[in-house]
């Protein structure tokens, strides 16, 4: 029977809606969902491989049990019932033994989330952490400093703008597919495009305005940047005199980071600085300052970031068309939103949590994603206590946090490492059990809420029975959670079941979703009064003075501190995305590896001439913490004191035989350093020493 399902596509955390053309139960073809703007039936590359991820037979098969040392490669088959009671087995020791907070649970925050929190808060650990926290923590902490709200919390009216700064926000190589496709739509009503990188890519090739940075002095030039408005009055008088919270401060702060001060930083000449600000100015509000995506470069992050919100304030952008807004609910319409398992009572917990966030010693990163790089040296330190158990669901520790050697230390001392996950992942191969959960056209989904202009719900619904011996997540969890005593914080036996709980009381139905994929809640976009924006910090305005900062110690406005050179010989490590693959999960995926098989070096043409390196030449790339061999791609579109690569590669897992031993792991090379106020990791603060092989 030929039908077409909608769904959400899940090749990487986007979730685009589509819609799946399936004939006598296979996957005929698969396109963006036509009844969605922005989306309009396109997808990107990797939305598109879809199909070649679902009939790989390289991916996981069946639950597997370690019988060989971790990391050999030894495993035997096991059923679903033993793999699951071998498990719940040792997590129920481990609980009994030393507490619910020795384990721990790290996963690619997903539809499933409320599920997986949900099973740590019945076990009695705090000890959730996500990819969130690597990824944009200091984000997070930046947007709660200046406004109350989360990163996550915010959006991008793209449509409406018209002028974007993009500080390394390689957007047309990211790829979301509906802000490509509206930001493209944009630029081609008029729209300009500032971008700021030390490499040039995608992005760069299509901005009216391109600067080549030198790398880690974002700062500087949004603190020139920063000086030229207030001096010359550029910024909006009206929205600042209403809103505005500590501008005398940043006003005497800034006098002495003159655009010449910011030229000998960033080597982009003062008077162009001068003209973006003068540039940018005569659109506001309508302007955006990009407060980026992965926010995780140098240990200052949060200031840098921090300093992009300011120039959005100061432009008047913040809840304006053609700025940043902050996204609306349900309760916006009148509406509820999906139930989530995570609203239930659970046993009160009250030791902190491994990385010691909301304690004095860390007191201001979100604890609903934690600090995921903090926990291999809590696991060797026992610092605040010993963690004995980790579960991975679609996160891989081994090539996501920093310095990979010291990682595997680490989870050579737990006592068990479980992995969920669709591919032979890098953690997948590390792990004592592998359960292996269905791809996202084999299974239902919860529902995704998705909040912004327009609150909106939408469906992730089955489009083909599973191919192997294979569970949705959320099932796996309820089934470990029988077998540790805690099965009735998830009432529900099916995918079904879960959906339907979650819609009760929502006034939606399954039958509403099968029309286009989705609901919607209104009609219109909501933007708040301007007059009347419901900031949520403790002064009600934005601050540029931060109470939450102040209260914990730290500064507002810290004074700059400059960015070294790298020493000779050596060069800042650089990492970003390709719009071929995602993070380290989609190396091994068919079309595309074929597409791409290999990460190369980005390296400088006057300095790789000097270290007698060839365009295509195999080169040692060591750190203080590891090293290894890439080829290198000789080129004048880098910045001198940088090199780069991109993320994902260089897996270690054998049976993914198309990915493995391809190209180099970024983390391999990069120490653990971390921005200790925001949270995030400094993953560009790492220097490495590149040598002709």
């Amino acid at each position: 029977m030929d039908k077409d399902v909608f769904s959400l596509c899940f090749m990487c955390s986007v979730r685009c809606p589509i819609q799946v053309g399936v004939k006598d139960g296979h996957v005929n073809w698969i396109q963006g969902n036509p009844h969605v703007a922005g989306i309009d039936g396109r997808l990107c590359p990797r939305g598109s491989a879809g199909k070649s991820l679902l009939y790989d037979d390289q991916r996981l098969q069946s639950p597997l049990i370690r019988v060989g040392d971790r990391g050999s490669g030894n495993w035997r088959k096991a059923s679903w019932e033993e793999a699951l009671d071998y498990v719940g087995t040792r997590l129920k020791e481990i609980k009994d033994t030393h507490g619910g907070h020795a384990i721990a649970l790290g996963e690619r925050a997903q539809l499933a989330t409320h599920v997986s929190k949900t099973f740590l808060k019945a076990l009695g650990s705090p000890n959730y952490f996500s990819h969130d926290a690597l990824c944009k923590g200091s984000m997070n902490t930046a947007c709660r400093s200046m406004f109350g709200y989360t990163d996550g919390q915010m959006g991008i009216n793209y449509a409406n703008t018209k002028h974007i700064v993009l500080y390394g926000r390689n957007i047309f190589e990211s790829i979301n597919v509906k802000e490509v496709n509206t930001l493209m739509d944009a630029l081609e009503k008029g729209a300009k495009l500032t971008y700021i990188d030390p490499r040039v890519n995608v992005t760069a090739s299509k901005a009216h305005r391109y600067w080549m940075i030198r790398p880690g002095t974002d700062l500087a030039l949004n603190y020139g940047l920063i000086h030229v408005i207030l001096k010359e009055r550029l910024y909006d008088a009206g929205y600042m005199d209403k809103w505005a919270h500590g501008l005398t401060e940043l006003r005497d702060f800034i006098k002495e980071y003159t655009p010449e001060w910011a030229e000998n930083e960033t080597g982009i000449p003062a008077g162009e600085i001068k003209s973006l600000a003068r540039e940018i100015s005569k659109d506001k509000p309508a302007v955006i300052f990009h407060y980026g995506y992965r926010c995780a470069n140098h240990q200052n992050e949060i200031y840098m970031r921090r300093s992009i919100l300011m120039l959005n304030a100061l432009m008047g952008s913040v809840e304006a068309k053609g700025g940043i807004f902050f996204k609306k609910g349900p309760g916006a319409e009148g509406g509820k939103p999906a139930r989530k398992l995570v609203e239930q009572e659970f046993p009160k917990i009250t030791v902190p949590r491994f990385d010691k966030v909301g304690t004095p010693d860390f007191p201001l990163p979100d604890p609903a994603h934690g600090v995921a790089q903090i926990l291999p040296h809590a696991i060797l330190t026992e610092d605040p206590y010993p963690i004995k158990a980790l579960i991975n669901f679609r996160l891989d520790p081994l090539m996501s946090i920093a310095d990979t050697n010291n990682t595997k230390k680490a989870l050579d001392k737990l006592d068990l490492i479980v992995t969920i996950d669709i591919n032979y992942s890098d953690i997948a191969w590390y792990s004592d059990v592998i359960l292996p959960e269905s791809t996202y056209l084999e299974r239902t989904d919860c529902i995704q809420q998705m909040n912004g202009l327009k609150p909106m719900m939408f469906l992730r619904e089955k489009a083909v029975e599973p191919r192997y011996d294979t569970l949705e997540g959320a099932i796996i969890l309820k089934r470990i959670g029988e077998r540790l005593g805690i099965g009735e914080f998830f009432p529900y036996d099916t995918m079904d079941e879960l959906v339907d709980w979650q819609l009760e009381g929502t006034g939606f139905t399954r039958e509403d979703f099968a029309k286009k994929g989705f609901v919607s809640y209104g009609k219109s976009p909501i933007f708040w009064d301007r007059d009347d924006i419901p900031f949520k910090t403790p002064s009600g305005k934005i601050e540029f003075t931060s109470s939450l900062l102040e209260d914990a110690g730290f500064p507002s406005l810290p004074p700059y501190a400059p960015v070294n050179e790298p020493p000779d010989r050596q060069f800042r490590l650089v990492v970003g995305r390709t719009g071929l693959h995602t993070h380290v999960s989609t190396q091994n995926v068919p079309y595309l590896n074929e597409l791409m098989k290999e990460n190369l070096l980005w390296i400088n043409n006057t300095k790789a001439a000097d270290l007698g390196i060839s365009d295509g030449a195999v080169v040692e790339v060591s750190s203080a913490c590891g090293k290894g061999r890439i080829k290198a791609f000789v080129t004048d579109l880098i910045h001198p004191e940088a090199v780069f690569m991109v993320h994902g590669f260089g897996h270690e897992a054998k049976l993914a035989k198309r990915s493995y031993n391809q190209g180099l792991s970024d983390a391999l090379l990069q120490e653990n350093l971390y921005d200790k106020v925001g949270g995030s990791p400094a993953f560009h603060d790492t220097f490495v020493t590149v040598t002709p092989v």
